[in-house]
């Protein structure tokens, strides 16, 4: 290509994967593990530990609380990995996330076995018709129970009326603290390649045409200091290319022209510039301002938007308002009504789970979302901010 940029083709040599797991689990840690295990790293590389909990939060609490992507090349295969939260407050995030992939790894704690944030997770995958991997974690727990947890498990599929097809999952016992996994509860424990393994074999690769006219799915909007909102997403048909045309399709219907002006992949932690992509790739796109989460980029001289992205509706509320007590105003930088109002609609407009709503009073405003912990880290990040 003139301008150095590769061309991604590579469907059958892909496969898109979410980790989903019960908070402290250990799926950010097996992250690392593969991360380190794939070459993604330099062995002399400092990169800490959890890499993909980016978010002060993420790294005190010891959750995942924001969806993220990550990408490994095991051999001549590309897998994509998306880290997902494991409490139903972050279900947005989770619904988001799912919509990305084509199957899923489902970790589970050896010794405490499948929790309730496990279930929530795993429905909302078995909904969508996803293949499972189980990788049953810690096993070197002296209180581990792996082959109680695992039919634990077995009851937990039947319970939420998962497919035979998906019943007959393949499982892999891990140490991700250790970077090893085996087999069999009594196997002897190596490297992650038995688990890199089973994901090429297990998780089909995306399917799409590439002579269809271009449909993207819209599943998170990140800021750019240079490149603008980068619209991130997965190509569900059609090829994208480097400086093309394309038609933003938005939830009210309507519909506006914009230029894809800088299109990239993901590799490891990062992004890499590319000219043109093929269907099922998760993509990061410049150029596309204004457009939401759960909507569509579409190509062709009559665009067809997919169906936009729904989550669940909220189930608490709050009401946030300017500080009005004797101190205020002694501190901070944002304590106006435009700088509350600002920060609660920049937040709705990325997080598809959250609402907010004008009250009577300008100084007030009606906060919708799915739990008490979402809300807790919501006011956490204003005060830190």
């Amino acid at each position: 290509m003139p301008d150095g940029r590769l061309s991604f083709h590579i469907m059958m040599n892909l496969r898109n994967i979410a980790i989903v797991a019960h908070v402290d689990h250990g799926k950010t840690t097996l992250v690392d593990a593969m991360l380190w295990q794939s070459g993604t790293f330099r062995e002399n590389q400092d990169v800490g530990v959890r890499v993909l909990d980016s978010m002060d939060l993420e790294r005190e609490k010891g959750i995942t609380i924001m969806a993220k992507n990550t990408a490994i090349i095991y051999g001549d295969v590309k897998i994509n990995i998306v880290d997902t939260p494991g409490h139903a407050d972050f279900g947005g995030e989770v619904e988001r996330t799912l919509r990305m992939v084509d199957g899923i790894m489902l970790l589970v704690d050896a010794a405490e076995g499948p929790l309730p944030q496990t279930r929530f997770v795993l429905s909302k995958a078995l909904e969508l018709g996803l293949p499972p991997i189980v990788v049953i974690n810690k096993i070197d727990r002296q209180d581990a129970r792996a082959s109680e947890v695992l039919n634990e498990v077995y009851d937990l599929f039947i319970d939420l009326d998962a497919t035979e097809e998906q019943i007959e999952f393949p499982v892999i016992y891990s140490v991700a603290r250790e970077g090893k996994c085996t087999r069999s509860p009594d196997g002897e424990l190596t490297n992650l390649q038995p688990l890199f393994e089973m994901i090429i074999e297990h998780i089909p690769p995306p399917s799409g045409d590439p002579d269809h006219p271009l449909q993207i799915l819209v599943t998170n909007v990140e800021p750019d200091d240079y490149l603008g909102p980068l619209a991130i997403g997965r190509v569900v048909a059609g090829t994208v290319r480097n400086r093309q045309a394309v038609t933003l399709c938005r939830r009210d219907g309507t519909q506006t022209s914009a230029t894809v002006t800088e299109l990239f992949v993901y590799k490891g932690l990062g992004r890499i510039a590319v000219s043109s992509v093929d269907p099922g790739e998760i993509v990061a796109l410049a150029g596309m301002s204004g457009i939401g989460l759960g909507e569509s980029i579409a190509g062709g001289e009559t665009p067809k938007p997919l169906p936009t992205l729904n989550v669940d509706e909220p189930t608490l509320s709050m009401e946030f308002s300017v500080n009005d007590s004797p101190f205020s105003g002694k501190d901070g930088q944002y304590v106006t009504s435009r700088h509350l109002r600002e920060r609660l609609l920049k937040e709705a407009r990325h997080n598809l789970a959250m609402r907010v709503e004008q009250t009577e009073s300008p100084d007030r405003f009606m906060v919708y979302g799915r739990g008490e912990l979402q809300m807790a880290i919501l006011i956490e990040q204003m005060r830190r901010e």
